[in-house]
């Protein structure tokens, strides 16, 4: 289905320079006329609207959001970044200074009263300098532990002790429509709180094909700022990191990075300075019934259903994809006994699975189903 309004690529919540937006919030309200009942007599009373009973919109006893707030906040973090860039027109040639910083800011938020920050890569790449500061006012330097581009987390370490800590949920039991609370610092502004609802979870397709992460979709407001910053439940738990949004007219949805898999890679961050994926080494493409028709009628390389799928392109000289027997050509079908639908859903299979460990993949070549184990290997790390 064709979309009815254009949507620009996602775009990377990191803020970059100086801004200031004024938030405007609307306020909805409702009301109900009474209706006549022909028949019964007559008809009720009318009411005055400050009468009007109303349901709340949230459980009596206080407000959830304020409270899950009031949890999270104090751990929630601003991070500021300078980046030494070094200028080719300068020095000699007179035009600006030899070396120019650029600076960032972002979020994050604290997981051990010891100083760890988790934020996005994205937030601290390439910086040579950062700082972290609380709610409270308490400014500290922050080091770089690691930081994995392929997922965008990263953890950042602090010298201190007794620090706030938010609270850990459980992304794996996110379901759509619950509520999904912000806090960042957007544009500038630190400490600020948006609310919305987990619109949808399991988006492998957020920020393009073949992508390692499936986000948690909100319609939280978020903004260059909030890159790194708590998505929250309404019970104060972590559920995931803001970490991208894409936009459209009159509407914009925003990414975040499931918690589950955040601290799975911050654990091997703090563990090895670095995280590990798996890889198998092919090059996938979604397959349509259309694709399936033109490669057929063009070459009798390959024959393939006129399904939706997923189907090999190429496969790595000597990688594991090839010690297993996969080919170009081969309609992926299941990995690790999951069906699969497009190369993300491949992707996070793949990335769920270990390195050495063999990984059972259901293919469809010639007409013909088989089951082929492929053992994946460890995907170089950037250093």
């Amino acid at each position: 289905m064709a979309n009815p309004s254009p949507v620009s690529a996602p775009q990377l919540l990191a803020f970059r320079g100086a801004g200031l937006a004024l938030v405007l919030g609307t306020l909805l309200s409702g009301c109900s006329l009474a209706p006549s009942f022909p028949g019964l007599g007559r008809e009720p009373k009318p009411t005055r609207l400050s009468e009007t009973p109303v349901s709340p919109l949230l459980p009596s006893g206080g407000n959830v959001i304020v409270k899950a707030v009031e949890k999270t906040g104090p751990a929630v973090v601003r991070i500021d970044t300078v980046k030494r860039l070094v200028n080719p027109m300068g020095g000699l040639f007179g035009r600006g200074p030899a070396i120019q910083q650029q600076q960032g800011q972002g979020s994050g938020f604290i997981i051990e009263a010891d100083g760890v920050v988790l934020t996005n890569a994205h937030v601290v790449e390439g910086a040579n300098e950062v700082g972290v500061t609380l709610p409270d006012g308490r400014s500290f330097t922050g080091k770089v532990l690691g930081a994995d581009p392929l997922t965008d987390v990263a953890v950042v370490k602090v010298v201190s002790s007794n620090l706030p800590v938010a609270p850990m949920g459980d992304s794996a039991k996110v379901r759509p429509g619950e509520w999904a609370i912000a806090i960042g610092n957007p544009l500038g502004l630190d400490n600020t709180v948006t609310a919305g609802i987990i619109s949808a979870i399991q988006r492998t397709n957020a920020v393009g094909e073949g992508q390692r992460v499936p986000y948690l979709q909100t319609d939280a407001a978020v903004n260059p700022g909030n890159s790194g910053g708590p998505l929250i439940n309404d019970r104060g738990q972590v559920i995931g990191i803001n970490t991208a949004i894409r936009q459209a007219p009159g509407a914009g949805l925003s990414f975040a990075i499931p918690i589950n898999t955040a601290r799975q890679i911050a654990e091997q961050i703090l563990a090895r300075g670095y995280a590990t994926h798996p890889y198998i080494g092919v090059r996938l493409q979604a397959l349509t019934p259309q694709l399936a028709r033109e490669i057929n009628a063009s070459t009798n390389a390959c024959r393939l259903p006129e399904v939706n799928g997923v189907v090999v392109v190429d496969v790595m000289p000597n990688s594991p994809a090839e010690r297993g027997g996969l080919r170009p050509c081969d309609l992926i079908e299941k990995v690790a006994g999951n069906a699969v639908r497009n190369p993300s859903e491949v992707q996070l299979d793949v990335d769920g699975g270990q390195v050495n460990r063999p990984l059972e993949l259901t293919v469809r070549r010639d007409g013909n189903q088989q089951t082929l184990s492929v053992r994946p290997a460890e995907l170089p790390h950037q250093s």
